[in-house]
């Protein structure tokens, strides 16, 4: 007895329909872009620890899952191979630019802050008040920095230290 195939009402091969999406078995997290004041939502996906795709969030009530070209390229932020993972650092006059390890780097800041700030710091004004500041340091913050950090940043900058200008560019 002769028996016909099956065939499928789509045409598909058995590998295709084999097929899965690269975010089946991913981690997601929910986040909102760095990037503007508007606060979309985002699902970060990740497998084993590494970031595989940032979406817009269809259930925020804010882009209903869509994403302005910045946004949607908030992916790039880390994965980019054009980003510097490197500490590069220019002596003064020079032209160019070495690599530093960042142990190196993080001691040299730490050591460039203490000196200004032991140089500067101002504990009582001339009228004698308690001002307890340092006006010679600033900080700025960048877009991508989020509120728990900007709040560490002016927690250690102004309580700890005594920093006045204290500014960032967070939108969110």
């Amino acid at each position: 007895m002769f028996h016909l195939p099956v065939v499928s009402d789509q045409p598909f091969s058995p590998q295709t329909a084999a097929k899965a999406s690269r975010l089946r078995g991913a981690t997601v997290t929910q986040g909102v872009c760095p990037y503007c004041a508007v606060g979309c939502g985002q699902l970060i996906y990740t497998k084993c620890g590494k970031l595989i795709d940032v979406e817009g969030d269809p259930r925020s009530p804010v882009n209903e899952g869509t994403l302005c070209p910045k946004g949607a390229n908030a992916f790039q932020l880390t994965v980019n191979p054009h980003r510097v993972t490197q500490v590069l650092y220019r002596a003064p006059y020079s032209d160019q630019w070495e690599v530093r390890p960042l142990d190196w780097a993080m001691a040299r800041i730490a050591h460039r802050v203490k000196e200004a700030r032991d140089a500067d710091f101002v504990a009582r004004g001339a009228d004698g008040r308690l001002r307890n500041h340092v006006t010679t340091i600033g900080t700025l913050g960048g877009a991508t920095i989020d509120n728990e950090e900007n709040y560490l940043i002016k927690k250690l900058f102004g309580g700890g230290l005594g920093v006045v200008s204290i500014e960032n560019q967070a939108r969110i």
